[in-house]
């Protein structure tokens, strides 16, 4: 209904503009994972036919029509050329809006099939083999489709919540069997982190022989965490020292000083 058509001497009903169907189709499987969608783009594309304007007899308005769709075609063949030839790097599809919104069908992810519309009288000799040899070298163009596979995130979130809580239930079963009670897998609190941060900094400073029952991996990342913490302000401190020692070299004398005092004070409270 919104196709635009126009009369000249060849045909009382011409295309005057190319026509483009889009469908975009997505599919879900009822039996499997839902969260998978295959999605497919189909374009139905009808080409306004090249003119000559000399047999035509077109003027004005449907003359510059001509000249555009002619323009048009031409940077198709241009695309379709380049297409054919392997050695080519570069694909000439924004020369016109028509090559850009056919890239996916001309080159890209897709099954392309082509119908030439020819006229067998001795008159049109001439179009129908330019038609001709323009099929032939569009036939040249070889696309590898593949399947259009997404997850949708959303669904697939819910899918991994699911398999997160069968798991923990699994796991939580597993600790009764083995008499191991009920250990919280959840994420540690503030309360807990600081806990655990305290536990190891007296470990790592001596005042601990050990770390306590490591009963799961969180706690051992946990543990980790607190030790690579410590490790980085160690690193800062020494950095920090190493600069004050080359901008002041007799600090390092103040440094030792005020270490000794500090040992002696903890030698005369043990004393005590």
């Amino acid at each position: 209904m919104n196709r635009t058509i126009g009369a000249h001497s060849q045909n009382a009903v011409s295309s005057r503009s190319h026509t483009i169907y889009t469908l975009h189709i997505e599919s879900r499987s009822r039996v499997e994972s839902a969260d998978k969608v295959v999605f497919s783009k189909l374009h139905l594309v009808d080409l306004a036919g090249s003119e000559r304007t000399k047999k035509t007899g077109s003027t004005g308005k449907t003359l510059q029509e001509a000249q555009l769709i002619n323009k048009s075609l031409t940077f198709l063949e241009q695309v379709v050329l380049a297409l054919c030839d392997r050695k080519r790097e570069h694909i000439p599809y924004r020369q016109a809006t028509l090559t850009n919104f056919l890239r996916d069908s001309l080159g890209g992810n897709c099954k392309t099939v082509m119908i030439a519309n020819i006229r067998p009288e001795l008159s049109h000799l001439q179009e129908t083999n330019s038609t001709l040899k323009f099929a032939t070298r569009m036939m040249k163009v070889s696309n590898e489709a593949t399947v259009n596979l997404v997850l949708n995130p959303a669904l697939q979130i819910k899918r991994y919540e699911k398999e997160i809580k069968d798991l923990k239930q699994e796991l939580a079963m597993h600790d009764t069997l083995a008499n191991r009670g009920r250990i919280n897998y959840a994420q540690y609190s503030q309360s807990e982190q600081a806990d655990i941060q305290q536990i190891t900094n007296g470990y790592l400073n001596g005042d601990r022989d050990d770390i306590g029952d490591i009963d799961s991996l969180r706690k051992v990342r946990e543990v980790f965490a607190c030790i690579r913490t410590q490790y980085r302000k160690t690193q800062q401190n020494i950095e920090a020292i190493k600069r004050q020692l080359e901008t002041n070299p007799d600090a390092f004398k103040d440094i030792i000083k005020k270490q000794e005092e500090e040992a002696a004070t903890k030698k005369d409270v043990s004393e005590e």
